[in-house]
């Protein structure tokens, strides 16, 4: 198996993983030796001392901080008066209280609370598990390896230093000199417990990035301290260059060219041009352009949609393009005019998928990390970032989807950013508010941009990316939804990578997802942490919106390996402010056993009505479910099983909560036709609502309901209003697809 791998690998990437492997033992042997050194791509060793003096053996400049002509303005217009940091929504408050916490030793990171990493701080310790890696060289961890490290996400988390930057903010906004003498010792700590090669943190080169992008910014922030000498700087400055020739040696072309790369090659970036005085500055500043310029139209299809399927990655892919465009505008670097369209498609996507509320489904793999978190947002709060996107690319449409004010928008752009921000008159998008996405896969049904309404989004895309699928989720046709503008049926999301198999494989498998299983198999086997044994797609052969119905049509093969070779069909029917009608069919030989999944958000309360399955938040909306068969079906509600895991959701790296979760359950001989009927309701259900269905030879299904006839053969569907003959009949599928195929 190994050795067919390595016969499809394309001799580039051979060479590259060649070359890595040569610089990890030269390093390897470095530090077994005592010495404290790192490779660039070019011969010859790098040390702290390399970065102190330039190359003719003198001191380097006398200014080795960050320069407020090159950089962000936000840090060097802190010390602008109280209202306009009002008006920026800057929360000092919240800035003080958690930089205080971060000088104790307290820490929230991701889903967790109140971790406590020892003080002085111990990096190389998971607090979670209690275990703490080994003090090798890097190349001799790995990061995958609970058993011996605990989770690396944990680790990594401290180590990314983005809470110094938040000691930065603090100082700034009060003054207090205390902030600048704790980000002294802390850094001088680091260094001191983190020789370069040396442990966990210089595992993976992303992490070594998002560090080098953290120390930029806390240098910024703490520009005019006293407290940060003429020395200490420098040396900082020398271990940012040490940073960025590991980041070069060892960048993940091969081992995972999607947010890693593009990552890492910010990272350069920054590096080259904050601190273009260092030897390689201006050679890592055109490597880390060259590589983002080149990966942006691979790595983000022209619809917009990031190839690795995942909200959360998308957002990260975002946030490094908007870093990448800033920085080059405050440095007079000229960007080809397809980088600003293509970031835009990125965030037009993630426009037309935010819930009507604000906001963002978790599709696929979400770590709940930030690029540089400016202020504390939950993970699927996008807004920051669209406010950002608003101010940078003057979009009106963006500004409506931050709703308001945002904080990020002052540190990154300044006054005039918020300035910019401002003179926008925020208004929805100007085209439909129901869209398709074909080269990504996705359909999204919604009645219109206003806050309260009803949204479906129909993942039909492939699993995952053509590299590895590491961060896609089993989800082929899976639905979400949005019931009076809030979140109703969701993905279950991620929970962690690697601290427990049995809980990550089932948040990324198809019995998390609203979906259909087949005899107790889901869509896909997991192989590893982040790899399937196979990666199917799906594909959407029609698609068609109009004001009163949007209809989508797709399937995938991924049962064709069962026996039987089961295809799985699902098309979706929106009736506009009414009801959604799910038509599942199942084509194949021999009898089945069929699920269908609906996994609701956390808070939902249950309830049944009638023939109706009833799940509704407290205070607020809900959905009732009901399928229809020629079989008989069974339902059944999980919430908080372990035997079976069902009934579970994550709402950040870390956290669980149990929720309820319908499955309907049918054993029949195929073809078979299973059609469901999801109605929003406000509150629990006083009144079940009206439908009836009916079976007939041929495979004819007629549903009645919602004012609304609605026939649905293998080649058709079509609705009339039956309490308005004026209104006449539409027919949604023709029997020619073409006529309707999915188009952007």
């Amino acid at each position: 198996m190994r050795m067919r791998r390595l016969a499809s690998t394309p001799i580039p990437a051979l060479l590259d993983r060649g070359r890595q492997e040569v610089a990890r033992r030269v390093d390897r042997q470095c530090v077994s030796s005592g010495a404290v050194l790192t490779r660039r791509v070019r011969p010859g060793r790098l040390s702290p001392e390399r970065y102190l003096t330039s190359p003719a053996g003198q001191p380097r400049g006398d200014a080795p901080g960050v320069a407020s002509r090159c950089f962000f303005p936000g840090p060097f217009e802190a010390g602008t008066p109280a209202s306009a940091l009002d008006k920026a929504s800057i929360d000092v408050e919240g800035i003080i209280d958690s930089a205080s916490a971060y000088r104790s030793g307290r820490f929230d990171f991701l889903g967790y609370g109140k971790l406590h990493y020892g003080w002085p701080v111990d990096w190389h310790y998971d607090p979670v598990s209690g275990r703490r890696s080994p003090r090798l060289h890097w190349s001799l961890i790995d990061p995958l390896d609970a058993s011996a490290i605990g989770d690396s996400k944990v680790i990594w988390e401290l180590n990314r230093h983005q809470w110094l930057v938040r000691l930065g903010q603090a100082y700034c906004l009060d003054g207090d000199a205390r902030y600048a003498e704790a980000f002294a010792g802390i850094i001088r700590d680091w260094m001191k417990h983190n020789p370069p090669g040396v442990g966990i943190n210089w595992a993976s080169s992303l992490e070594v990035a998002m560090r080098l992008i953290s120390w930029c910014w806390a240098l910024a922030f703490f520009h005019d301290s006293a407290v940060l000498t003429q020395e200490q700087k420098t040396e900082i400055r020398a271990w940012i260059g040490i940073h960025a020739a590991h980041i070069e040696t060892y960048l993940s072309h091969s081992f995972s060219p999607n947010t890693h790369l593009t990552g890492e090659a910010l990272g350069l970036y920054y590096a080259g041009t904050v601190f273009p005085e260092l030897d390689a500055g201006g050679h890592w500043r055109r490597r880390g352009r060259d590589i983002l310029l080149r990966e942006l139209p691979k790595q983000v299809y022209e619809d917009g949609v990031y190839f690795e399927q995942s909200t959360c990655y998308q957002r990260y892919t975002l946030e490094i393009y908007l870093h990448f465009i800033l920085l080059a505008r405050i440095n007079d670097e000229h960007l080809p005019g397809v980088v600003a369209g293509r970031v835009q498609a990125l965030a037009d996507w993630l426009l037309a998928v935010q819930h009507p509320d604000g906001s963002m489904p978790r599709i696929g793999d979400e770590d709940g990390g930030w690029l540089l978190p400016l202020t504390v947002r939950e993970s699927n709060d996008f807004r920051g970032v669209f406010a950002v996107a608003a101010a940078v690319f003057r979009r009106a449409d963006y500004a409506w989807a931050a709703h308001g004010e945002a904080a990020e928008v002052f540190w990154m752009l300044g006054r005039r950013g918020v300035r910019a921000l401002g003179s926008l008159a925020p208004r929805p998008p100007r085209g439909p508010a129901s869209r398709c996405f074909p080269k990504g896969g996705y359909a999204v049904m919604r009645d219109s941009w206003r806050r309260d309404a009803h949204q479906l989004i129909f993942d039909a895309g492939p699993l995952g990316c053509p590299h590895s699928a590491g961060h896609g989720h089993a989800d082929l046709l899976s639905i979400q939804c949005a019931s009076f503008g809030r979140p109703v049926l969701i993905d279950a999301g991620t929970y962690c990578y690697t601290p427990d198999a049995s809980w990550r494989n089932y948040l990324r498998s198809t019995f998390a997802h609203n979906t259909a299983i087949i005899d107790g198999a889901g869509q896909a086997e997991p192989l590893g942490t982040f790899s399937w044994k196979s990666r199917p797609a799906a594909r959407i052969d029609v698609w068609n919106t109009a004001p009163a119905v949007d209809y989508a049509d797709a399937e995938h093969e991924a049962f064709f390996r069962l026996p039987g070779a089961v295809r799985h069909r699902r098309r979706v029917i929106f009736v506009k402010h009414g009801y959604w009608v799910i038509v599942d069919d199942f084509d194949g030989v021999g009898v089945h056993e069929i699920q269908l999944r609906y996994q609701f958000a956390s808070g939902f309360r249950w309830q049944q009505a009638d023939e109706w399955m009833v799940g509704h938040l407290p205070d607020g909306p809900g959905l009732s479910v009901r399928a229809f068969a020629q079989i008989d079906l069974t339902a059944k509600v999980y919430s908080g099983s372990l035997d079976p895991i069902a009934g579970w959701v994550s709402e950040a790296y870390g956290r669980l909560t149990p929720s309820p979760l319908l499955a309907y359950r049918a054993i029949g001989e195929l073809p078979l036709r299973i059609v469901s009927v999801l109605v929003p309701v406000t509150g629990a259900c006083k009144e079940p609502p009206h439908f009836q269905a009916s079976f007939e030879d041929g495979g004819v299904c007629r549903l009645q309901g919602g004012g609304r006839k609605i026939v649905i053969t293998d080649g058709t569907a079509s609705i009339e209003k039956f309490n308005d003959l004026s209104a006449g009949r539409q027919t949604l599928h023709p029997e020619s697809k073409e006529d309707m195929s999915c188009a952007p």
